[in-house]
């Protein structure tokens, strides 16, 4: 047997150390394609369009917006005289669509007859506490769980339209002669204070899910709103003086007394005492 020369030698090792590489390179050419061979076999997650309706019960933080100078100059109106006659002073106060959560400033405008808040994100109404000459109260449209306020002396027309109030307790105005509640989550005709309402007409209750009106006493109510699907007969008689039920196309009728009357509309009743 013919012996290799170093030459031949030295590239018999170089060829085979090629050849080792090679046979490393093609092994890990395989694993590579094996794990994309995995994962094109397996399943995709499904996609997440849909949010999680637990999600969606969980409350909102609101964004604080309190109520800003700036917005007090653009809002205030109507300079009249103050009760001693010797100054003047803005008597009417507008702020709606505002978002607004916070409204502490207007404590120390107390000459305010006239306030509309409606369509903001107001939780309290504490800050209208000073405001003991105010007669016109208008806050629809906010966040409110409760129509308790201190008692404002003068205060005659309030609206609570479209808030979240769950009952008709806290109201304690003396001169209040309007009172509207209308579309919120009332379930039962109880709370309102007589002795403390004795001045109240007009009572505005359609849009909640009052099942009767057992429980209202209020011997100078004039007009009470309730939604049509609420029976009229429900009505007691110790809620009116009496009351009279007449359709919207003047037809059947039903009395208890000739003076005072009830006519039901398409959209709601209306009784009046």
């Amino acid at each position: 047997m013919e012996e290799l020369s170093e030459e031949e030698e030295s590239v018999g090792q170089e060829r085979g150390e090629d050849e080792e590489k090679q046979g490393e390179g093609e092994e890990e050419e395989k694993q590579v394609r094996r794990r994309w061979g995995q994962l094109a076999l397996s399943p995709l997650p499904p996609p997440q369009t849909a949010i999680s309706p637990v999600l969606c019960s969980l409350p909102q933080e609101l964004v604080p917006c309190p109520l800003t100078e700036e917005m007090l100059k653009e809002g205030l109106s109507l300079l009249c005289k103050t009760g001693n006659g010797l100054a003047h002073a803005y008597v009417k106060f507008e702020a709606k669509y505002k978002d607004l959560t916070d409204i502490s400033l207007l404590e120390g405008f107390i000459h305010l007859r006239y306030v509309d808040l409606s369509e903001n994100k107001l939780q309290d109404l504490s800050p209208l506490s000073n405001l003991t000459h105010l007669l016109w109260l208008k806050v629809d449209g906010n966040l409110l769980t409760s129509a308790h306020m201190q008692e404002l002396p003068y205060l005659q027309v309030i609206s609570f339209t479209h808030n979240q109030i769950k009952n008709m307790e806290g109201i304690t105005h003396p001169h209040l002669a309007s009172l509207s509640l209308k579309g919120n989550k009332i379930q039962a005709a109880m709370g309102l204070n007589t002795q403390a309402l004795y001045s109240l007409r007009v009572l505005e209750l359609r849009g909640n899910k009052l099942e009767n009106t057992a429980g209202l006493r209020l011997p100078k109510l004039k007009k009470l709103y309730l939604v049509r699907n609420q029976p009229a007969w429900e009505v007691r008689l110790r809620c009116c003086r009496g009351w009279h039920l007449q359709s919207a196309g003047g037809g059947k009728t039903l009395s208890h007394s000739k003076h005072h009357s009830v006519h039901a509309s398409l959209f709601s009743s209306v009784f009046t005492a």
